[in-house]
């Protein structure tokens, strides 16, 4: 398997030289060569699988045994889950009450309590694999080769990242987050990790990814949604949710599954896509967004814009700088949201999709897609927008919906589930249920709704209690905060103030490439 950037070129890279370079150099993402199909009878061979195991046999069909063998692929994921809190890593829970069949995915029961650990605990344990095989064949006083990790966060990400690569030799971080703008236990998260290679610093990173010397010299690695090895480990959880649905189910019981989606920048719902062209049964993908609605205004009219053409709403919610875990906004535009994870101008993944488009408009042909691709992309980046033929628009809804969701139906969908279920969701779970139930009004009564939840409720206490307070029976601290938050927020920081711009976090790395624990906050 090799792979190639959406925006065309002749390199192909192996999947080792894909995860360590993360963004290709003419700006697009790294996809396989091809997408492999299932083997004939894993529904049958697969179906008591763990999670651990499912990783295993689904992660084989895109790494080539000569890059990571059999037994070091076992040994990779064995690590990378051992600290989850639940044996079934991302449990499937059936939401009770309510109207038709619901059920919710618990991604949030790594170190971080985010559905982001999944994918960043593999991926670390790769980066420090890899290092680790280049610098065993290094001659003594050869000078061993490094890794700079570089990526910016609205929080999740960040604190996932410092989890997953904390404390691993050769390589260091740099968190980009924009100050006031993740939530207290998030921040926190991210600012008392103490391992020395750690450095938490908002944006720049795509510029900082294309300045071709600065890279080359710091080898930077991205732990963004950008990275191919994070899309690739998200998938395993589809397959589990859906074998965990069939074993609850009577034996002759076929299940319609429709999963529903809560994101911004598109890579968790593009890893259930890849599911679905490998071969799992699913029969479509409803994608749940905030205000910050860029994905669910494509689907309502085939442009990809990042401010909206027709008029701004009175009741939406006013732009503000920052960003998310992607493409941090740096001229205005994203909107503050209960639930910040989404708040994001342009959605980093979503090419990666286009790509997918533009090949069947094409015909299956890779150079007329690249070329197609890059067109596309060149117009979002000089006009702010594009708009893509009827056709392709068409063949994106074969898949995909999309629903937008504000913050009053966020807090009153947290307020409806705990009555119905007693269910204490996060607000982008509720979003995610929120965008379910109005997608749930144009499918037949047979579908089956799996709802994605990405965070634990704790980790936004504000929004749940401000949407809880007045609920018999709900109490925060005893029912909802984790024994790992308390005291979290009390715990010594060390923080470096800098100023929004690329100059200022360059000079922060090479000031401090290798050095101490330190955070930066970019948007002073």
């Amino acid at each position: 398997m090799k792979y190639f950037s959406t925006r065309g070129g002749d390199t192909e890279l192996s999947f080792e030289e894909t995860v360590l370079t993360g963004l290709a150099p003419n700006g697009g993402l790294y996809i396989p060569s091809y997408i492999p199909t299932l083997p004939p009878n894993w529904q049958q061979s697969w179906s008591s699988y763990s999670f651990q195991q499912l990783s295993v046999a689904v992660l084989s069909l895109f790494i080539s045994p000569t890059e990571i063998s059999p037994v070091e692929l076992h040994d990779l994921v064995e690590r990378s889950y051992k600290n989850f809190r639940h044996p079934e890593v991302t449990p499937l829970k059936k939401l009770e009450g309510g109207i038709g069949e619901r059920y919710i995915l618990e991604l949030w029961h790594g170190p971080t309590y985010a559905f982001k650990d999944v994918a960043l605990q593999f991926l670390g344990n790769l980066f420090e694999f890899f290092l680790q095989r280049r610098n065993g064949t290094k001659k003594p006083g050869e000078k061993r080769e490094r890794l700079t990790v570089l990526g910016a966060t609205s929080g999740d990400t960040g604190s996932a990242a410092i989890y997953g690569l904390r404390n691993k030799a050769d390589i260091s971080i740099y968190i980009l987050h924009p100050k006031g703008r993740v939530s207290p236990i998030q921040e926190a998260q991210m600012t008392t990790v103490a391992d020395p290679n750690v450095h938490n610093v908002a944006d720049m990173v795509k510029a900082l990814f294309s300045d071709k010397a600065f890279n080359a010299q710091h080898h930077l690695g991205a732990i963004n949604s950008i990275n191919w090895a994070r899309i690739l480990a998200q998938t395993v959880y589809y397959f589990l949710a859906y074998f965990s649905l069939r074993r609850s189910l009577p034996t002759s019981a076929s299940p319609i599954i429709q999963f529903v989606v809560p994101t911004g920048n598109f890579g968790d719902v593009l890893a259930g896509y890849y599911a679905k062209r490998m071969g799992l049964p699913v029969q479509s993908f409803a994608i749940a967004t905030n205000e910050n609605d860029i994905l669910a205004r494509f689907w309502k009219s085939g442009k990809y814009e990042k401010v909206a053409s027709s008029p701004v709403g009175s009741g939406e919610t006013a732009p503000v700088n920052g960003g998310s875990d992607g493409k941090q906004a740096v001229d205005g535009g994203v909107k503050e949201t209960l639930s910040p994870a989404m708040d994001i101008l342009v959605s980093s993944n979503f090419e990666r999709l286009m790509w997918y488009l533009a090949f069947e408009a094409a015909g299956d042909n890779r150079q007329i897609a690249c070329e197609t691709l890059s067109g596309w992309m060149g117009k979002v980046k000089s006009d702010g927008r594009v708009e893509v033929p009827v056709a392709v628009l068409e063949a994106a809804r074969r898949d995909f919906m999309a629903e937008q969701i504000s913050d009053d139906e966020t807090l009153a969908t947290i307020r409806e589930t705990f009555s119905e279920s007693k269910y204490v969701a996060d607000p982008h779970t509720a979003v995610g249920i929120a965008a379910a139930k109005l997608v749930a009004q144009t499918y037949s009564p047979d579908i089956t709704q799996i709802i994605l939840s990405t965070a634990h409720p704790a980790k936004f206490s504000e929004a749940v209690t401000r949407a809880l307070r007045h609920s018999a029976g709900f109490d925060f601290d005893k029912d909802v905060l984790p024994e790992e938050f308390k005291g979290l927020l009390k715990k010594v920081r060390r923080v470096i103030d800098v100023d929004s711009s690329v100059e200022a976090v360059r000079k922060v790395i090479v000031n401090n490439e290798p050095g101490e624990n330190m955070e930066i906050k970019v948007g002073v």
